[in-house]
């Protein structure tokens, strides 16, 4: 797609992510969005067929970002270059820290997820879902690798401590918005990136 394309596109999915937030899914109309942009329906309907289909664009542009951070042939290349101990910790505390922040920015995945955008129906919640479950697998994926090569605790589940982080991420943002704290601030990604990567606990001895 040509880049003026890319763009206009972009422009759909960030007015129609606004106003699925502000208005409500079922109350935001194509013809909204349009008159919005000041362009016409046809042109909506070059990219999607439906609204439904933004929604999940978005969903999408999360796990694909994601899947990029994360890049696990990233990961194995810098292993394999024999990097220091402290070395990676640095590079692998980045990795996690661009992905919450990713997950973090956008807040509609976060009402998605506890069921706060109005007039949404169960294929979409079965989509959030799947959006989940593909998050999580990247995750995992990632603590495997890190895991095999003596970063993490072989012996803990890779899928619990995807989904504690997850979990975690959520539910603090949710949490943060509805008493309208900051959680865009970078100390936000970077205190639970910690705490994931090292627990909170402070050995007397060290």
């Amino acid at each position: 797609m040509p880049p003026k394309g890319e763009r206009r596109k972009q422009q759909i999915i960030d007015t129609a992510k606004e106003m699925f937030i502000s208005k409500g899914f079922q109350s935001t109309h194509i013809g909204q969005v349009c008159e919005k942009l000041g362009i016409a329906r046809g042109t909506v309907y070059q990219y999607f067929s439906n609204k439904k289909e933004i929604l999940y664009a978005i969903l999408d542009i999360i796990v694909d970002k994601a899947e990029d951070i994360l890049d696990p042939d990233d990961l194995v290349s810098f292993i394999n270059s024999s990097p220091g101990k402290e070395e990676l910790m640095k590079f692998v505390e980045e990795r996690v820290y661009r992905c919450l922040q990713t997950i973090s920015n956008e807040p509609i995945v976060i009402k998605l997820i506890y069921k706060e955008i109005t007039g949404t129906d169960a294929e979409i919640s079965q989509r959030v879902s799947k959006f989940l479950d593909d998050i999580m697998h990247i995750i995992s994926r990632e603590t495997k690798e890190l895991a095999a090569n003596g970063f993490f605790n072989k012996n803990d589940d890779p899928d619990i401590r995807a989904s504690m982080l997850i979990g975690a991420v959520t539910m603090t943002v949710y949490q943060y918005i509805n008493h309208g704290k900051d959680y865009l601030n970078k100390s936000f990604s970077k205190t639970i990136t910690n705490i994931y990567l090292h627990g909170a606990y402070i050995n007397p001895e060290d």
